[in-house]
């Protein structure tokens, strides 16, 4: 093959040379697209309803626990719709343009939920506290209900009877695994006792009827289920403050670093702002509305 004359190549290195400089100036700077894109966000077209980088394409992949309990869902079936967390993830699906056929479900352990490691799932629903510690392992959304850690006992028995959190320092309490309300009786009530720690809530309402604890810690609207529906021979005690003034937030769970973050929380955001949340929770949540205050 002959060597290209002198002119011609001069003339390829020169728009060469301005191709690539029109490719530089277009490039995205990075410490600008940094400070610009929200965490967890690639790029801020990512969010186009119904166009997220989902698990699966035009699906929307939501967990929770099994069973999943009232009031946060209904009848053993997060599909249905009914309960606070059903409707909460519908309607955080609808925001972010998927409708009910577009969403499947599908059960995770809560503790794997936030525990290190890739998920399964687009995001998780299932009480879990938003956490520094756990931030560590996951993202959160925003939080889509403010919660307080309540106490149940059997009525007639001196658990019931506790007015302070001095009177349950003598008591065996008994709490699910890895929730904030066994961090509360650890880091609040710091009993005499070790906590009587289990894998699932209905371990510790079995442990509560059968006598081996005197009392169990749960959320607020989950003790008076328990209460009106599941034991019923017991009582909510009362309700712990949240610790530093700072109110404990439920918020959806996903894989840390996902591109699905920044979507997620605007999602929740503007059903907090529309008041879509508040309906809900008066609907599916009204009864957990007061109890005592164990200072």
């Amino acid at each position: 093959m002959h060597p290209a004359p002198r002119a011609l190549r001069r003339a390829v290195v020169a728009v060469t040379v301005a191709l690539l400089a029109t490719a530089v100036g277009c490039a995205p700077q990075p410490e600008e697209s940094a400070k610009a894109s929200p965490s967890g966000s690639t790029a801020s077209t990512s969010c186009a309803p119904g166009e997220l980088a989902t698990r699966t394409s035009g699906k929307l992949t939501v967990a929770t626990d099994e069973p999943a309990y009232e009031p946060w869902f209904k009848d053993d079936k997060p599909a249905n719709g009914q309960g606070y967390e059903s409707a909460v993830a519908y309607a955080v699906a609808q925001r972010l343009g998927y409708d009910k056929s577009a969403v499947v479900w599908q059960s995770v352990p809560f503790n794997k939920a936030f525990a290190p490691g890739e998920k399964t799932f687009d995001f998780d629903i299932n009480q879990v506290s938003i956490s520094d510690e756990r931030k560590k392992a996951v993202d959160f959304s925003s939080g889509y209900y403010d919660v307080r850690q309540a106490v149940i006992a059997l009525k007639g028995t001196k658990a019931a009877r506790a007015k302070s959190i001095a009177d349950l320092k003598g008591l065996k309490l008994g709490a699910q695994v890895g929730t904030t309300s066994l961090d509360y009786i650890d880091d609040v009530v710091r009993p005499t006792h070790q906590a009587a720690v289990y894998a699932k809530n209905d371990q510790a309402k079995s442990a509560l009827k059968n006598g081996q604890v005197d009392a169990i810690v749960t959320d607020l609207p989950t003790a008076f289920y328990i209460t009106a529906a599941e034991v019923t021979d017991g009582t909510i005690v009362g309700q712990f403050e949240n610790r530093a003034g700072t109110p404990e937030q439920f918020g959806l769970v996903l894989d840390k670093g996902s591109a699905l973050t920044s979507c997620v929380t605007s999602a929740v955001d503007a059903l907090r702002k529309d008041g879509t949340l508040a309906r809900l929770e008066q609907q599916w949540l009204s009864d957990a509305v007061d109890a005592p205050v164990l200072k």
